[in-house]
């Protein structure tokens, strides 16, 4: 069977150049244009956001022929063109503004040299020089203005007060020169954050935020209706090589089944004012659906994170503030009403809105002002094991990941290997940073860990008598953890018979064990300063 290709590309033209599959967005684009002259959008990284301004600039420069062929809005769009000015920010420096400025001034001079404007007085400040040439356009003539990662500069320089300040200045006067200027037929500005100290979003501001917009709120990402309309020969394709079975004998129950599964991995992500749409992350569709299609072999990879990691403006983030790691083990996050909707400096954000501006949260209710708060939470599996790695990473030494004698098979160590190995684990992890007082301290490290090595990790798993404090489930065996926290050598005889005892009287593990061995361990970390460490344990 031939299938169309999946897409690397973010230009329309290579889509239909080369029969790439194309998820159809351009009705939600032309209702956009059609009732908005300046929109700005945030979304995390690697969610559509140039492939959108990409598809603006072409249908304004070049109209709908040959490229949207087969799309919706092809016998719709009837608009003049118009020159088209592409800015990239990701293309420019972000450690020195003076040569930003001159890349800047240098990119404005080519592109209007290239529509006949060049009778202007040159600058080499970029704001005056927009401003000269404004002056100098034929009166009725207008571009289009598209630019695309506005905050890159800003996001670069979190831990560098002196030089973000000078790059948030200069985006206030650029938009200062652009603001109602009759010279542009349209403007979109895209980032992954949004600040009220850069103006683009002050009060009087003619930019208008679309960010949450429940009318647009499925125009970047997948909806699960459209992966099934423009993958389902993929679809059927992963689920004949995990059922052994011919293409032709797919079912749509199997297939709604196979999409049940996907949702689980990379659904979730809410940019809804309402709560109501959610959609899946672009980049880990496409990834996985083309990774089964060469490997002939269904795997739910973690394609987001593997995409470059840790996103840049986290990471700097990171340097110089710690996370609240257990609450972002929470299924629900609140923040204050006006965190969310009215960030003002990403030099004082709150770390849950930009954990959400990045993606390693989303939205989990409506955004009411009148509620006060909003809840966040993790999208789904793939992101939530990326928390986990992130969370991990900051509090055990990198040297135990690339230690070969820290390496451990779980589904097949016994007991006294996988204490060794937690033992080990516990001994990189920084008092400081991460002090362990407590059992559910504890509880929520070894958590990050497992969920960080992409384990079935459970977490006071529940059944009918009591709540287990970690449950692992592999496909051939089962680890039940009971951990206790003793103060001194005293308390760990009674405390690891707690824990036995818990084990025996609430059955933990026995629920829906199949086939599976089951291995149960009690134990006790002593957190003495002088121990820190499991020191006893029992397999029950």
């Amino acid at each position: 069977m031939i299938m169309k290709k999946i897409a690397a590309s973010e230009n329309i033209e290579n889509f239909y150049q080369k029969d790439y599959i194309y998820v159809d967005k351009t009705e939600y684009i032309f209702k956009l244009i059609e009732n908005n002259e300046r929109i700005f959008i945030s979304r995390p990284r690697r969610f559509g956001k140039s492939l959108t301004l990409n598809i603006i600039g072409t249908l304004f420069e070049k109209g709908v022929e040959p490229y949207f062929k087969d799309t919706w809005i092809y016998d719709k769009w009837d608009k003049e063109t118009y020159p088209v000015l592409h800015l990239n920010f990701l293309d420019y420096t972000t450690s020195d503004i003076e040569l930003f400025k001159q890349s800047l001034c240098q990119q404005l001079r080519n592109f209007f040299g290239s529509i006949g404007i060049n009778s202007y007085i040159d600058d080499k400040e970029p704001n005056n020089l927009i401003r000269n040439i404004f002056f100098a356009m034929p009166d009725g003539m207008q571009i289009v203005l598209l630019i695309d990662e506005y905050d890159c500069q800003l996001t670069a320089n979190i831990n560098n007060p002196e030089l973000y300040e000078k790059f948030r200045l200069f985006i206030r006067e650029l938009y200062a020169v652009l603001k109602g200027k009759k010279q542009i037929r349209f403007i979109a500005v895209t980032g992954v954050t949004r600040l009220k100290d850069v103006s683009i979003f002050s009060v009087g501001s003619d930019i208008i935020d679309i960010s949450y917009d429940h009318a647009y709120s499925k125009m970047i990402g997948f909806t699960r209706d459209e992966i099934k309309k423009f993958y389902l020969d993929y679809l059927r394709l992963g689920v004949s090589y995990e059922k052994h079975k011919d293409i032709s004998e797919v079912t749509d129950s199997e297939i709604e089944e196979f999409l049940d599964r996907m949702a689980e991995q990379y659904n979730g992500f809410s940019f809804d004012e309402f709560n109501e749409n959610t959609v899946f992350s672009t980049y880990s569709v496409n990834r996985f659906l083309l990774s089964l299609s060469m490997k002939q072999k269904v795997v739910f990879g973690d394609y987001w994170y593997e995409n470059g990691g840790v996103p840049t403006i986290l990471k700097n983030y990171l340097e110089t503030h710690e996370l609240n790691a257990e609450n972002l083990l929470s299924s629900e996050i609140t923040v204050p009403y006006d965190d969310f909707a009215n960030p003002t400096t990403l030099l004082n954000i709150n770390e849950n809105v930009l954990m959400c501006q990045t993606g390693y949260l989303t939205l989990k209710s409506d955004i009411n002002p009148s509620s006060y708060v909003i809840t966040l939470g993790t999208a789904n599996d793939e992101v939530r094991r990326s928390v986990s790695r992130l969370v991990s990473l900051r509090f055990i030494s990198q040297d135990f990941f690339l230690n070969p004698e820290s390496r451990i098979s779980f589904d097949t160590c016994s007991a006294d290997e996988l204490i060794s190995h937690l033992n080990k684990l516990l001994a990189t992890v920084s008092y400081n940073k991460y002090p362990i007082k407590s059992e559910s301290v504890l509880r929520t490290l070894l958590q990050f860990y497992f969920l960080g090595r992409a384990l079935d990790v459970r977490v006071e798993s529940h059944n009918s008598k009591g709540r287990s404090d970690l449950f692992i489930n592999f496909p051939k065996r089962r680890i039940i953890i009971e951990l206790k926290y003793a103060s001194g050598e005293r308390e760990e005889k009674n405390k690891l018979k707690e824990a036995e005892d818990q084990i025996l009287e609430n059955g933990y593990g026995l629920e829906n064990l199949g086939d599976r061995e089951l291995i149960r361990i009690a134990c006790v970390f002593n957190g003495a300063d002088d121990k820190r460490e499991i020191k006893v344990y029992s397999i029950v």
